[in-house]
């Protein structure tokens, strides 16, 4: 089982969309999927048209009194599925705060689900944080949304400052770029730069399209209302481009 987090500090930047596209070209592919919606505003949870509901709330599930495998609800594609959200989440440091060891509580959760499941993707809220920190230890790869502005590249300095300071070696930070529009010289000449900068950048852009906003009145991923655009064939480079980050561990 590999887990996958979509995070960025930065609101607002591609995260819940590429993740949700990203699980579904993964269950396509033939993969067990998925998807967790740590999001309390459970953005993850509209798309697939599943209610941001999780009995018991986010309390019960750290205390252990909830499984997720009885929360997990069905997909309308074929090997996805959905942890829905929950409003509970937005408490969720305060009850990590109260555990013994509250950064491993979440890779505790996902543990028993590797029978079940190839890839889990984590959608998560964009803030650093003690739920971000656990986020960390469970995630095998952090797959970061970047917008090619300052300010989008500011936050992707203080994560990589915040994963330094604090020694966490065996995370494998990996950021993209996303709602990229070529159109814009300050677009193309940032990203050009910070490719050479950073050259762990993937090199796929997910572009600024109006195919990807759509999704939200569709309430489905891209590959469930449409055949084929440019989102999509950038959505699945970026899939080949993750696979090959596994393949390099």
């Amino acid at each position: 089982m590999k887990v996958v987090a979509l995070y960025s500090i930065k609101g607002g930047v591609g995260k819940t969309s590429s993740a949700v596209n990203l699980a579904f070209i993964s269950a396509c592919k033939g993969f067990r999927t998925l998807i967790w919606d740590l999001d309390p505003q459970g953005a993850s949870s509209y798309y697939f048209r599943i209610k941001p509901k999780v009995k018991g709330g986010s309390k019960d599930l750290i205390a252990g009194k909830r499984e997720l495998e009885g929360l997990i609800k069905g997909t309308d594609f074929e090997k996805l599925d959905l942890l829905p959200a929950d409003f509970s989440f937005r408490n969720l440091d305060l009850i990590l705060d109260s555990k013994k060891k509250p950064t491993q509580q979440i890779k505790k959760l996902l543990k028993p689900l590797a029978e079940n499941y190839d890839f889990i993707f984590l959608d998560c809220p964009p803030n650093i944080s003690l739920l971000s920190e656990a986020v960390f230890e469970a995630a095998d790869i952090l797959l970061s949304p970047i917008i090619p502005t300052t300010l989008s590249l500011r936050t992707l300095e203080q994560l990589m400052l915040f994963i330094e300071d604090n020694k966490l070696h065996n995370l494998k930070l990996i950021p993209f770029f996303s709602m990229a529009d070529r159109r814009k010289k300050m677009h193309k000449d940032i990203m050009v730069d910070l490719i050479k900068i950073y050259p762990e950048i993937l090199t796929v852009a997910i572009p600024y399209a109006s195919d990807i906003e759509r999704m939200g009145l569709e309430r489905k991923p891209l590959g469930g209302f449409i055949n084929k655009s440019s989102s999509m064939d950038a959505y699945n480079k970026l899939w080949v481009e993750l696979m090959e980050q596994f393949k390099n561990e």
